[in-house]
């Protein structure tokens, strides 16, 4: 019999999932605060909530200085393109693995994953020289393959989860009907698994657009995404941290703008096809 869960322990769950959650949220949420404060509000001590004099100054800076949406288009090819790219190839690598495995597949995916042990740095010379030997060097076709490489076993392993819970019972039905290997994985694996790829593709955007090492190291002016765009202002004079927190809070914006939006079309999706 399932447990009864009283109106008291649905209070308590409730507000420790929102304290959690809160606590989570609580340093962007404080970035996107400074970002309307003055210098000088911004590291007055003690710290200032809400309580200041509310400021646009710091944007238009910013805007002034720098070319935010040149920043902003980079990050979407570079992240979008690896995240595509990473798809494309992880989707036939993750159907094999699940439905024709072999004995060495557990082994190749435990080798897969090991390589994201690998620290950054320790590839980073001989990157650069290959990037340099090919006229690579800051430009966003280097950053595309790069981060799907990089975040290329974090895609296989979580469609290679979310392949293994779909009956191959249905696949094989489908080859009895004449089913082509190719619209076998394009129109009955895919549609079936579109849950899992939706948060593989979230979640490896995410990380594409976050990435700081090889962004930085890789790119000076024309291939710079908005993780540069955010660097650029830390100087040696010193931390402007509300021109920082400004130029993060729009660095920051459309990944959330993103995660909302695709949490709305997820939960509108599942419960549709409940209903259905």
């Amino acid at each position: 019999m399932a447990r009864a869960v009283t109106q008291q322990r649905k209070i308590i769950n409730t507000t420790a999932a929102w304290a959690i959650g809160l606590l989570i949220f609580f340093p962007i949420l404080w970035t996107i605060l400074t970002s309307f404060k003055t210098e000088a509000t911004a590291i007055a001590d003690p710290p200032v909530f809400l309580a200041f004099d509310w400021t646009l100054e710091n944007y238009t800076a910013v805007m002034e200085r720098s070319n935010y949406a040149k920043f902003l288009w980079n990050s979407i090819i570079i992240a979008g393109g690896s995240t595509i790219l990473g798809i494309m190839i992880a989707v036939p690598a993750a159907w094999s693995m699940a439905f024709v495995p072999s004995r060495r597949t557990k082994d190749i995916l435990l080798w897969m994953l090991s390589t994201k042990m690998l620290p950054a740095v320790g590839v980073l010379y001989p990157i650069y020289l290959i990037c340099i030997n090919y006229g690579l060097l800051d430009s966003r076709i280097a950053l595309v393959v790069i981060l799907m490489l990089m975040n290329l076993p974090i895609i296989v392993w979580m469609l290679y989860t979310y392949f293994k819970e779909i009956p191959g019972e249905i696949l094989e039905a489908a080859r009895m009907d004449g089913a082509s290997l190719k619209e076998e994985i394009l129109y009955v694996l895919t549609p079936m698994a579109i849950p899992g790829i939706a948060s593989t593709l979230l979640l490896n955007f995410i990380l594409a657009w976050n990435e700081a090492f090889w962004t930085l190291n890789l790119t000076a002016a024309n291939a710079a995404p908005l993780t540069a765009f955010i660097a650029s202002y830390s100087s040696p004079e010193g931390l402007f941290f509300a021109k920082l927190s400004a130029a993060s809070t729009m660095a920051i914006a459309p990944i959330l703008i993103l995660g909302w939006f695709s949490q709305k079309q997820l939960v509108s999706g599942l419960t549709f096809g409940a209903v259905k």
